[in-house]
């Protein structure tokens, strides 16, 4: 038998490690002396204290660990070691998307970013829309454009989306995508028609993947807080181009378009295109929209 000193230096786990995973129940000594307490382990425990080792090195916690452990066949430990495996790459990503975004922000010298005003006119449409919450309207997302897809075979344009605030302000929300329709659409599961109002839209393209896209909304925040009156009324994206057009991600464009009443409409000017550059901070208000708005850009 081994000392627990011995076992230490074997397995790379400290003496204090090891006591804690003896009192939590994942490795527990060979034997323990009755009057000394001390510890005594067999060389045939080494693999599955570095089996532990190497879970906790992957931020298993102790208690999934134990099931690990304990599981009856090797297809349940895979699956439990998948599970934790898949929300590793989701933290991942979520931290790649905020350096992205960081590194955006922190350039000395930003983009110029291109505003344009537009007019969407009222136009017919195949629609799926729900009351979602934040945490499930990624998966609502993906079921219903699927829908959407399987419904509509030769659509009139591409696909888009219209979020209220709640959704943001009180995370839960109305949510309804789209695709553009030249003709009847037949009521199948979720999908219906409907007809999208017209309506004046500060519009912006957002170019690549959707790790930065909440940085363009803060931009098209800014640039409508300067040059327009904003109105009341949910926020807008069509997908010009994504995932189902094309697997690099460096080639998506998503246009993102804020309800406005224009100031130069106002004046009886034309509206025109525009650029803005990072300035100084947009007023509270704009930044908490900005802040609000911003998630719809994870809805990809």
């Amino acid at each position: 038998m081994l000392t627990i000193g011995d076992f230490a230096r074997l397995t790379h786990l400290s003496v204090r490690t090891l006591r804690r995973y003896h009192e939590a129940g994942l490795l527990e000594p060979a034997r323990v002396g009755s009057s000394s307490g001390y510890r005594y382990y067999e060389p045939s425990q080494i693999p599955t204290a570095q089996v532990i080792a190497r879970l906790r090195e992957l931020d298993v916690p102790l208690a999934e660990v134990r099931q690990i452990l304990l599981a009856p066949d090797p297809g349940t430990r895979s699956a439990l070691v998948a599970q934790h495996l898949d929300r590793l790459e989701t933290q991942l990503a979520r931290t790649q998307a905020a350096v992205g975004s960081l590194q955006r922000l922190l350039r000395p010298d930003p983009d110029v970013l291109d505003v344009e005003l537009v007019r969407t006119p009222a136009r017919a449409a195949a629609a799926v829309e729900a009351t979602v919450g934040c945490d499930e309207v990624l998966d609502w997302y993906a079921g219903a454009m699927a829908e959407l897809h399987a419904v509509v075979h030769a659509p009139a344009g591409p696909a888009g989306g219209l979020y209220d605030n709640a959704l943001f302000t009180d995370d839960r929300g109305h949510a309804l995508v789209y695709l553009p329709v030249a003709g009847p659409v037949p009521r199948v599961g979720r999908v219906h028609g409907v007809e999208l109002a017209a309506v004046e839209l500060a519009a912006t393209v957002h170019h690549g993947t959707h790790d930065t896209i909440d940085v363009t909304y803060g931009e098209l925040g800014r640039w409508v807080s300067e040059h327009a009156l904003v109105v009341a009324g949910p926020v807008h994206e069509t997908y010009l181009v994504g995932p189902r057009e094309t697997p690099a991600p460096d080639q998506w464009r998503t246009q993102i378009g804020w309800p406005v009443f224009s100031l130069a409409d106002a004046a009886g000017a034309a509206p025109t295109t525009s650029t803005a550059r990072d300035a100084e901070a947009p007023p509270p208000s704009v930044s908490r929209t900005t802040t609000k708005t911003s998630a719809t850009g994870t809805l990809r």
